[in-house]
């Protein structure tokens, strides 16, 4: 499968996106096998990580089925650097347009990060994937639901940041498409095992939430 395929099988099975900010090379193997025996199969190694690239690199060779890449990615020349070590996955906190247009040119899954109308037609002009609302404590599902009433209707939203098991259902119903997962999935120093334990226990919620939102409709 290519990125974009990869997504799309994402999407309609575990929608979230593994963020591993902080993840050492050594330990990145036995983090990607703790989260794809789950059925995970987004996972972001944010580019302030120690050497990131090695990560991205081990976890794209050894996890073929499963969508790798990058976070806090900030640059064109970012960009070619994730694609040269495997990485098929672009994630950047921000809206930069040229960063983007790498990203398409290389065929791979852009999320650039938005908060704003403005800041979400530009992205999509520019042919974003689909779009990272970060940070989500600041974009309520109110916020997204009038988002998702001006946007193309194929839209994919992902909030990032403060995303709990608590709080899922309620992005959902405003129309989100599937979130970002950080430090309540993974913090340095944890083990593997800490790791699969709570991304079995976001899968639980995400798989209520969704449940909830169906028999609402």
């Amino acid at each position: 499968m290519n990125a974009h395929q990869k997504l799309e099988a994402a999407l309609k099975h575990i929608p979230l996106v593994a963020i591993l900010r902080g993840l050492q090379a050594h330990e990145a193997v036995a983090m990607g096998d703790a989260l794809t025996t789950t059925g995970w199969t987004l996972i972001e190694v944010p580019l302030n990580s120690p050497d990131p690239l090695t990560s991205i690199a081990a976890l794209a060779s050894h996890f073929p089925q499963a969508l790798v890449g990058a976070g806090t990615v900030l640059t064109p020349d970012d960009v070619r650097q994730v694609h040269a070590a495997g990485g098929q996955l672009i994630v950047s906190p921000n809206f930069n347009a040229a960063v983007v247009r790498e990203a398409v040119r290389l065929g791979l899954v852009c999320l650039p990060g938005v908060m704003t109308a403005t800041e979400a037609f530009g992205a999509l002009e520019a042919g974003a994937t689909g779009l990272k609302l970060f940070p989500s404590e600041m974009i309520s599902p109110s916020v997204v639901r009038a988002l998702r009433a001006v946007l193309p209707a194929d839209t994919r939203l992902f909030p990032v940041g403060g995303v709990t098991p608590d709080n899922m259902g309620n992005y959902l119903a405003a129309g989100a498409a599937g979130f970002g997962i950080g430090s309540a999935l993974y913090k340095p120093g944890m083990t593997p095992a800490q790791v699969q334990a709570n991304a079995l226990r976001f899968i639980a919620a995400l798989t209520a939430a969704q449940g909830t939102v169906r028999n609402a409709t």
